[in-house]
């Protein structure tokens, strides 16, 4: 993308003020995203974005110009505006350059060209047919279709030369479903770090069926009930809560401005001694996986909780350079267009040895969770409140009533703490997760089925009594 010989002279501008450390990143991608509403391809759009950024390191100092003009007029002029900050001369020289490369973690089986965009579109046209035909109580289907290839390349003073090529695809769907008042909502989704050979491992109008089947069968669901009881919260999706209420107090920029309920506690019974959870950038597929974080860091699997003890945080280049740490790989930025900062890749507690069904066997009284939705976490203190759109009574330890309008309240480190049952059934989400810490990130969440033992429920319901489901 940009000759080695431009990438040493745009590195040697950057340092010329007494940097001790200078970076190009430069990023290159094209996009295609379609939106039906209403039976109808709303909105077409294909897109190319290009640029570079261009970081200095003054000690703990950062700073950071970017341009969408790669010449090298252009970066040497955002080198130069990098390093306005500094006050000395260089006194660091830029190493020669050393290509790393690493084995293709999630290869491209079927390029996006080979399907065109009429067909394409045709996969939600066919899905809107699936879905307003299971029921005439479906009123509306939403769905979106879109694809990615970014290519990126990092540069910087100490010799490090990387590359990485992702390509994403993912698909969704909304499903809409009234009666009378009540109006109800089911989710279809899939997508990861793959080509078009995911529309040949996935098929829509199946997710669409499940989410039709789910919004029409929440339109009969009685109220849920309010109080203080006992909660399973299914596989896959429902790490979405230890996501938000517990793994962004992880990442290293909470910790280091001790904003975070973890800091300081490396060595600290955190969790349940049943819990072991994990931050792996490096399973192929998924949304959240890299070769190289945006700081040039190979990508690992990090060990953040292990049997309950907190074992390690999650760090990128800036954090660890300031508390004199090694990078566990996870500096993400959403473009060139900005700073990375610590963010989760792949983020999931770890499979126990309880069976599914002896979790629901062993509570008497409770709530599961099927399907999780949006939700709101404070990052300093983990209090979370995340809401239900599909869930049902448990009542002598079988699955009975449906129930809406549930939201599961809490703080996450005492959940984390007080979680006494862990299933064996650990599944990752289906592929559409995006993270909103400042910037926009694509990751995945996981979880095997988790039951809390109390925690506060909200409803319409008439309250009911705590129970520890025992």
């Amino acid at each position: 993308m940009i000759p080695e010989s431009t990438v040493q002279k745009v590195l040697a501008e950057a340092l010329k003020t007494g940097g001790d450390l200078a970076e190009i990143y430069v990023e290159d991608r094209t996009s295609l995203s379609l939106r039906m509403e209403d039976s109808k391809i709303e909105n077409a759009v294909r897109g190319v974005d290009q640029g570079a950024g261009i970081r200095v390191f003054f000690g703990n100092l950062v700073t950071y110009a970017y341009t969408d003009d790669l010449s090298e007029e252009s970066l040497l002029r955002a080198a130069a505006a990098a390093a306005a900050a500094g006050k000395g001369s260089s006194q660091k020289t830029v190493i020669n350059l050393s290509k790393t490369s690493r084995p293709v973690l999630s290869p491209v089986l079927k390029s996006f060209d080979q399907l065109s965009i009429a067909v394409k579109a045709k996969l939600l046209s066919d899905a809107d047919i699936v879905a307003r035909g299971y029921n005439p109580q479906v009123k509306q289907f939403m769905a979106q279709y879109g694809e990615l290839n970014c290519k990126v390349w990092m540069f910087n003073s100490d010799g490090l030369q990387v590359e990485d090529d992702r390509s994403f695809v993912e698909v969704g769907g909304l499903v809409i479903a009234q009666k009378g008042d009540v109006i109800q909502r089911g989710m279809a989704a899939f997508g990861g770090q793959k080509g078009l050979e995911i529309l040949d491992e996935n098929n829509f109008d199946d997710s669409v069926l499940k989410g039709a089947e789910s919004a029409i069968k929440m339109l009969d669901a009685r109220p849920a009930p309010a109080g203080d009881m006992t909660v399973v919260i299914c596989n896959g999706w429902g790490g979405v809560l230890f996501h938000e209420a517990c793994g962004h107090q992880m990442e290293a920029d909470f910790i280091t401005k001790g904003s975070s309920a973890y800091a300081g506690r490396i060595g600290e019974q955190v969790a349940s001694p049943l819990i072991s959870a994990y931050d792996d950038g490096t399973i192929p597929g998924r949304r959240g996986s890299l070769l190289f974080d945006d700081d040039g860091t190979p990508s690992q699997c990090t060990t953040l909780i292990e049997k309950g003890i907190l074992k390690e945080y999650m760090w990128d280049l800036v954090e660890a350079r300031r508390m004199n740490r090694e990078s566990t790989g996870n500096g993400r930025r959403q473009s060139f267009r900005h700073l990375p900062m610590p963010r989760m890749t792949n983020t999931f507690i770890g499979a126990g040895e309880n069976d599914p069904e002896e979790i629901i066997a062993e509570t008497k009284k409770g709530i599961y969770i099927k399907q999780m939705a949006g939700g709101q976490a404070e990052i300093a203190k983990g209090d979370f409140v995340f809401n239900a759109t599909e869930a049902y009574l448990i009542e002598d330890g079988k699955l009975t009533a449906p129930v809406r309008g549930a939201t599961v309240m809490g703080n996450g480190p005492k959940v984390l703490s007080e979680i006494d049952m862990v299933g064996t059934d650990l599944a990752l989400d289906p592929g559409r997760g995006t993270c909103g810490k400042f910037q926009t990130a694509r990751v995945s969440v996981g979880q095997p089925t988790i039951r809390i033992p109390a925690v506060t429920v909200g409803g319409t319901d008439e309250p009911v009594a705590a129970t520890m489901g025992i």
